[in-house]
């Protein structure tokens, strides 16, 4: 199996218009979820470094959609986060019109990541953004960050209803994630690297 050196990462463009779009022939894994799920900290941890992806304390800080380049072999496209409070209705749609264009495209992504948080039950913004990636008829995977404020016993009903919510196939793989603690980086990282 190919490796990926995951210290061969490094942020390339921002797109804040469809035009920019990257067009590459290398995979592009696509990472989405709510503006306040952890996202740039999910993307750290998977590259191990802190401050790789920006950690913004007021969610909504990702407001293009990011490139970054993994070894020459991958590429990671971060999307704007969703379901932001904060922001005016004018950002809104354009982050709104900047992701129904990045879907639409041919091209925009080979593969995506949904993030969503292990404590609670999935939002209707997530359940769209899985619509999304359901309807594109790529490859994707659903992981469940924030598993350790989660008990033991919490663990395996908030998978149910999670999978229940986003209606995720039985061949949608669902990982519990934790951002802060390492668990599930493995999975993540033996996922990505089935697309190589």
């Amino acid at each position: 199996m190919t490796g990926l050196n995951l210290n061969r990462a490094e942020f390339i463009r921002s797109a804040a218009a469809p035009k920019q779009f990257l067009r590459s022939s290398l995979p592009k894994v696509a990472f989405a979820g709510r503006s306040n799920v952890g996202k740039s900290s999910v993307i750290n941890r998977l590259v191990n470094r802190r401050q790789f992806a920006k950690v913004g304390a007021t969610p909504g800080k990702t407001i293009h959609v990011n490139y970054f380049d993994i070894d020459g072999k991958l590429w990671l496209v971060d999307l704007p986060g969703y379901g932001f409070a904060k922001v005016s209705q004018e950002e809104r749609d354009r982050w709104a019109k900047l992701m129904e264009s990045f879907f639409a495209e041919d091209g925009t992504f080979d593969a995506g990541v949904l993030i969503v948080d292990a404590r609670h039950k999935p939002t209707a913004d997530d359940v769209r953004m899985a619509e999304y990636f359901k309807r594109s008829g790529r490859a994707f995977v659903v992981l469940a960050n924030k598993l350790d404020k989660l008990k033991k016993s919490e663990i395996d009903p908030a998978m149910a209803l999670i999978r229940e919510t986003l209606r995720l196939t039985e061949g949608t793989e669902l990982i519990p994630f934790s951002a802060e603690k390492g668990d599930g980086r493995e999975d993540l990282l033996g996922w990505l690297l089935r697309l190589l």
